[in-house]
């Protein structure tokens, strides 16, 4: 997701020994069962529930805010699980990126309507910060046969810089957009007939942001979502990209009518309103580590407590 303001991206880290390690890691995950990759990532999982203690208090927080009529015990289950997810989600980019296209194929699924996908006009692919949201976008580009747009901000790390625009552009006719490039270019490549992957679903800071509900909470969101579906007179069509036993399963939902409208924070607010229901789903694979709640109305104070 990007600012309309473009800015100019920060120089690339030098490439270490630890680096190379990481990534040889990865490299020799992608060949090994997706029962091992999960065994691991459980294991990863509860190690990092257990040190990343910020991170958890962070997790809690949200969880606290978003479903208030959960107990302390079903709370710290949820985070404990939600913990695991995204391990598992980490070390599954391990196969997506490195693995034959064949297992890749196999471990991903995409359901529901995918003719909205295969419609050659301008889209926007709302795609919720969930965790396996890269499992969904190597979904999308292995099976939909058009040009898609996704946003990338990159790393300051070159190394692993490279190893994530590699892996993004593995299949298909996939074309970044660097985030410090502002909205323009995203907006003419959609007015092409393009699909955007986009996740506008995280505080952005006050930064032409609105603050409209979400589960209820006052939260900063830019409206990102109705601005290029408005200017790149596209549709808007939600991608859920679920993790299962097998792989992942990718829903495409129905495009949404009648959106945008001619009030953006009210497109805006109805953007998180559809957020919370497909949360509702899955909400221990939602990004919870975030801290969604950051920026807070004038006068009011911060729901982290000092995190």
């Amino acid at each position: 997701m990007s600012n309309t303001t473009a800015t100019t991206p920060p120089p690339a880290a030098p490439q270490r020994w630890s680096d190379r390690l990481g990534l040889g890691f990865m490299r020799l995950l992608a060949r090994l069962p997706l029962a091992w990759v999960r065994g691991l990532g459980w294991l990863v999982g509860q190690v990092l529930h257990l040190v990343a203690a910020r991170r958890r208090r962070i997790a809690s927080t949200n969880w606290a805010l978003c479903f208030p009529q959960d107990s302390e015990a079903q709370r710290r289950r949820a985070v404990r699980q939600h913990f695991v997810h995204f391990a598992q989600a980490w070390l599954d980019r391990s196969w997506l990126w490195e693995a034959d296209e064949a297992i890749v194929r196999a471990r991903l699924r995409l359901t529901g309507a995918t003719h909205e996908l295969q419609v050659e006009q301008p889209t926007v692919i709302l795609a919720p910060h969930f965790v396996g949201l890269d499992a969904g976008g190597m979904a999308v580009s292995l099976n939909v046969k058009r040009p898609l747009i996704s946003i990338y901000a990159g790393q300051l790390n070159e190394a692993v810089d490279q190893w994530i625009r590699a892996g993004r552009l593995r299949f298909g006719d996939v074309k970044l957009v660097e985030k410090h490039q502002g909205l323009r270019p995203v907006i003419h490549l959609v007015r092409g007939g393009g699909a955007l992957y986009l996740l506008p679903d995280m505080d952005m800071g006050p930064q032409e942001s609105v603050f409209v509900p979400f589960f209820g909470v006052p939260t900063a969101t830019v409206p990102t979502l109705p601005r290029i579906a408005r200017l790149g007179h596209a549709r808007v069509v939600p991608v859920i990209s679920r993790m299962t036993r097998e792989g992942y399963d990718v829903e495409v939902l129905p495009a949404w009518s009648d959106y945008p409208g001619e009030d953006a924070v009210a497109d805006t607010a109805t953007m998180n309103q559809k957020l919370e229901a497909m949360i509702a789903t899955m909400p221990e694979q939602y990004y919870w580590v975030h801290k969604r709640f950051k920026t807070r109305p004038p006068g009011e104070a911060s729901l982290y407590n000092g995190d």
